[in-house]
């Protein structure tokens, strides 16, 4: 049985309340997207925190999936006035036919190579190497399935430097996939912490998925100690916040690798970590840079 989609272009005072109302009103979804994406006046929205200034877009598109009985003029004429909209808005519409979407979503993910020596294999698919190690994570809520560079940048770092019997804190460890690769590498204490608790239930899941022995924290007043390596994998302002609080975490002689740091914010990175932990790029991929460095003895 085919669904209905419809595309409503309004503007960015209105999409959020046309959105909300549809799904109020039995839309089985409803997403905004920029009228613009793939043009010149394409805006993008998307940032560190406290940079996107003006959310939303002047020339906005709302998506909305319906039952195919659904009588559309109908629709929009109770839905447009909860949104603050004086007349119908105009609207295209298609068909969209029944597929098996779990099969679909997961026809999307393959195992990634991270190196000769590590995998990272999606639940539902056979690890290519049975010598490997393999490293099975699932796309979730949680950031991080190793297909961003960042991710594949701290794996990389992470399996040259991490050797047995090491400690190692993960600081904002989201999905846990570098605590877990630590784990596998041979870390014999792992720490993972990140502010949002239900990143801390997919870790747990995760560690548990890869019989591991890992543990993860919502809290970083739950850091105790200082670690052989700290990894943060999170955004350069966060990460300059951050600075003497992750430094702290890093036992003398002991080592820190920093990502999600773009090309372009490398000296800033660099400059505020020095007070503490000389560091240099130690690889770059797609724009993204890997910071690390050695904490004085």
């Amino acid at each position: 049985m085919p669904w209905i989609s419809v595309t409503i272009e309004t503007d960015c005072a209105h999409a959020e309340r046309l959105a909300d109302a549809l799904l109020d009103a039995g839309a089985l979804s409803a997403s905004i997207e920029d009228a613009d994406a793939g043009t010149p006046e394409e805006t993008p929205q998307f940032g560190e925190p406290g940079s996107v200034t003006t959310p939303g877009w002047t020339r906005s598109r709302v998506v909305a999936l319906l039952d195919p009985e659904t009588d559309i003029d109908e629709l929009l004429e109770a839905c447009a006035p909860q949104a603050g909209l004086e007349s119908l808005p105009g609207y295209t519409s298609e068909a969209v036919e029944e597929q098996n979407w779990v099969q679909l979503t997961q026809s999307q993910f393959d195992p990634i190579r991270v190196s000769d020596r590590l995998w990272i294999v999606p639940s539902w698919h056979t690890a290519p190497d049975p010598e490997a190690i393999v490293l099975v994570l699932d796309p979730g809520m949680a950031f991080g399935t190793g297909s961003h560079p960042t991710t594949r940048l701290c794996l990389e770092w992470l399996e040259k430097n991490v050797t047995p019997g090491l400690s190692l804190l993960d600081y904002g460890c989201g999905s846990g996939i570098l605590a877990i690769a630590a784990a596998k590498l041979g870390a014999q204490e792992v720490l993972g912490v990140d502010i949002d608790p239900q990143a801390v239930i997919a870790a747990d899941h995760n560690a548990e998925r890869n019989e591991v022995s890992a543990r993860f924290a919502d809290s970083a007043a739950e850091i105790e100690g200082q670690f052989d390596i700290v990894v943060a994998n999170i955004l350069s302002n966060p990460l300059k916040a951050l600075a003497p609080a992750i430094c702290a975490h890093v036992r003398p002689g002991g080592h820190l690798a920093l990502s999600g740091i773009l090309a372009e914010q490398t000296d800033e990175l660099i400059a505020a970590y020095a007070p503490w932990i000389p560091l240099a790029v130690a690889d770059t991929r797609e724009g993204w840079v890997c910071l690390a460095g050695a904490k004085p003895a």
